[in-house]
């Protein structure tokens, strides 16, 4: 194996370049935190959990680790990339050790989900015995303590819809505020329109939700999803969230859900949508969707709006107009001088809201991170 070779080689625990996936520098680089080739404890009780993930991922190989990833948080990739960088020759029984303890938790988790955690510790006792069946559930029922409705995430999106179309819109406002933006957007299209506005319209205005309110939820989520979970959760949704959610919807379901918005409250709805869009993002619009939009714009918004963007849309600005407006612009934002911030987010929003009349009339289209597919 080469110096440019993954860690996630398929060669299995013998990286000898902090490289990324594919060879090229990405999160797995080494970090601050410490040298590569930091020694491992002895024994595999005392490893930490991102080295064990770093161990599994390592001897999973580059394809399936790369999968993995994806499903990490940022911060978990960093803590996980920094382990498999530092790692060195991990002896084999203790590869071992992290990859049985893998199987028997994921196993576990399986049985869990099946017939809640009494089931799985009687079927994992007769599978392992007493003592390493205790220590498994021991395992899986911390982590289960890390969200109350964690189990959620691994149920199929369609079951979880069928679910949350037989609750009060309350109930499955407070279950979408704690799933991933990606699968609350795929259930939220999948429901009805009238449901969709009224489930987002609470989700968009929750505030402080009482303990005796998530226990019920508790309750509902165990009766009907077979999945014992009793720890405490923190407060989620709110408008950010809403619009988390909507940013990763289909364009349909985003424009019925925030009309039904508008009926119940023009300002929640306008709060949302000015969520999903900052002005730094018309960085990603098309070049002639810039151009259209800039001659709708008045000079002096556009000359304040510099002051605050990023040099990236500067040039895309700079890009789309002609040259004598570009030398202009350049220089009217240089005799402005120093400026407020208040007077260049005003500015700002009135671009923005500029933008949006214009995609509500389809005449531009205000690119997104999950935009949607379209044919010329």
């Amino acid at each position: 194996m080469g110096s440019s070779a993954s860690p996630f080689s398929d060669e299995p625990m013998t990286p000898t370049e902090p490289s990324g996936v594919g060879g090229e520098p990405s999160a797995m680089a080494a970090g601050p935190e410490g040298p590569p080739g930091t020694a491992l404890p002895e024994d595999p009780e005392d490893l930490t959990g991102a080295q064990k993930a770093a161990t599994l991922l390592i001897a999973l190989g580059v394809d399936t680790a790369s999968d993995v990833l994806t499903h990490l948080n940022d911060e978990e990739v960093e803590k996980v990339s920094v382990e498999v960088a530092r790692m060195r020759n991990a002896p084999s029984d203790m590869v071992e050790e992290v990859l049985l303890e893998y199987r028997d938790v994921a196993r576990a988790q399986d049985y869990v989900t099946q017939g809640g955690v009494e089931y799985a510790r009687e079927v994992l006792n007769e599978a392992l015995g007493n003592r390493r069946a205790e220590e498994v559930m021991m395992r899986v029922e911390a982590a289960m303590e890390v969200s109350a409705f964690h189990l959620l995430q691994t149920v199929e999106t369609d079951q979880l819809t069928g679910f949350l179309r037989r609750e009060h819109p309350q109930t499955a406002a407070l279950i979408l505020a704690h799933l991933n933006p990606r699968k609350a957007a795929e259930i939220i299209s999948g429901l009805e329109e009238e449901l969709q506005s009224a489930i987002m319209y609470r989700l968009a205005t929750i505030g402080n939700t009482s303990p005796e309110m998530i226990n019920d939820i508790e309750e509902v989520i165990r009766n009907q999803l077979g999945s014992v979970i009793g720890a405490e959760t923190s407060v989620m949704g709110g408008i950010e969230q809403a619009a988390e959610i909507l940013n990763t919807t289909s364009r349909s379901s985003e424009k019925n859900i925030l009309d039904n918005l508008r009926d119940r409250s023009e300002e929640l709805a306008s709060n949302i949508k000015n969520l999903m869009f900052v002005f730094d993002d018309l960085t990603n619009i098309r070049a002639e969707d810039m151009q259209k939009l800039l001659m709708e714009v008045d000079q002096e918004d556009l000359a304040y709006s510099l002051k605050g963007a990023s040099e990236e849309l500067k040039d895309k600005i700079m890009r789309n107009v002609s040259e004598r407006v570009a030398e202009a612009l350049e220089e009217e934002v240089e005799l402005l001088g120093r400026v407020r911030v208040s007077d260049v987010e005003e500015a700002q929003h009135r671009i923005l809201e500029i933008a949006q009349e214009l995609e509500e009339k389809d005449e531009i289209v205000l690119s997104r991170a999950s935009e949607e597919a379209v044919i010329e």
